[in-house]
């Protein structure tokens, strides 16, 4: 099992990495900076967008990490959940374009997430964002979060970490309506939107955001891959009750969850509790 062998792991990561990148690269030949993309575009059962790159992406995700560990199961956005892997130690989980409508829209803010659960535990986690423009110096283009259980956290290759220390008026993201009822309970810096959960919480890993909010109906898909990466960056991911995420259920969804460094996490869980009992108060 790759979680009990961190050599194993790593040259999985290293692989994966680069499965992460290709799917990238097939997303980007539709996306079009600024512009519609030139993908086709239909909506799923529920009324949700779809185009014809996030399944281009998931069908060579799904094929190249059968091949990368073959006894780990699936769950992907994009494929018809198979309830098999309810019994397997080890699961992939994968949404090959997350944040979709920015995608759609060519704005940059979308990226490829992959993570491996390991016992219904992250163990590895990539979220690959190609079309920002946050690489170093020569390296390749766009920005590539990763983590391993226990390795730490990395953008393009240098180590990250949440923000720490006492914060005055952090920076959180969020959808609008949460933030506007979290600013009655906390003094929040002014953000601009993030259209990728993943990249929302992974900005809390790098220390660019101090913290996040999540609307509840998030799935393991959105948000497995940085989880982890938030963990091991020195942040938290929970829920309302201060609970750690529960991954690879029978129904992968989520309630409200709050992400931040480990020094600003009881406040904003505080903030948002309270957000919670005002708006239960005026049900």
């Amino acid at each position: 099992m790759p979680a009990s062998s961190p050599a194993s792991l790593l040259s999985l990561a290293h692989r994966i990495r680069q499965v992460a990148v290709e799917a990238g690269d097939i997303a980007m030949a539709s996306f079009r900076p600024g512009a519609p993309t030139s993908a086709r575009i239909w909506s799923k059962e529920g009324g949700s967008p779809v185009t014809s790159a996030d399944i281009a992406v998931d069908t060579f995700l799904k094929a190249r990490c059968a091949e990368a560990l073959p006894e780990a199961a699936w769950l992907s956005e994009e494929t018809a959940d198979d309830p098999a892997r309810l019994g397997r130690d080890l699961v992939w989980v994968v949404d090959p374009i997350d944040g979709t409508r920015a995608f759609m829209a060519g704005i940059p803010d979308w990226c490829v997430c992959i993570a491996l659960l390991s016992a219904n535990v992250p163990v590895l986690g990539i979220v690959h964002a190609p079309a920002l423009g946050l690489a170093p110096a020569g390296a390749d283009g766009g920005a590539t979060y990763e983590a391993l259980a226990g390795g730490g956290a990395t953008l393009n290759g240098v180590a990250i970490r949440a923000a720490s220390g006492p914060l005055a008026s952090p920076r959180i993201a969020g959808p609008k309506p949460m933030l506007e009822a979290l600013s009655q309970h906390l003094a929040l810096a002014p953000q601009p939107r993030v259209p990728s959960l993943a990249l929302r919480l992974a900005r809390v890993a790098d220390g660019s955001l101090d913290g996040g909010v999540v609307s509840p109906d998030a799935r393991d898909w959105d948000l497995a891959a940085a989880d982890l990466i938030v963990s091991e960056a020195g942040g938290t991911v929970t829920t309302l009750d201060g609970a750690k995420l529960a991954y690879n259920r029978p129904r992968p969804v989520h309630a409200t969850l709050v992400v931040a460094g480990a020094d600003l996490h009881p406040s904003l869980l505080d903030a948002a509790r309270r957000m919670r009992a005002a708006s239960f108060s005026r049900a």
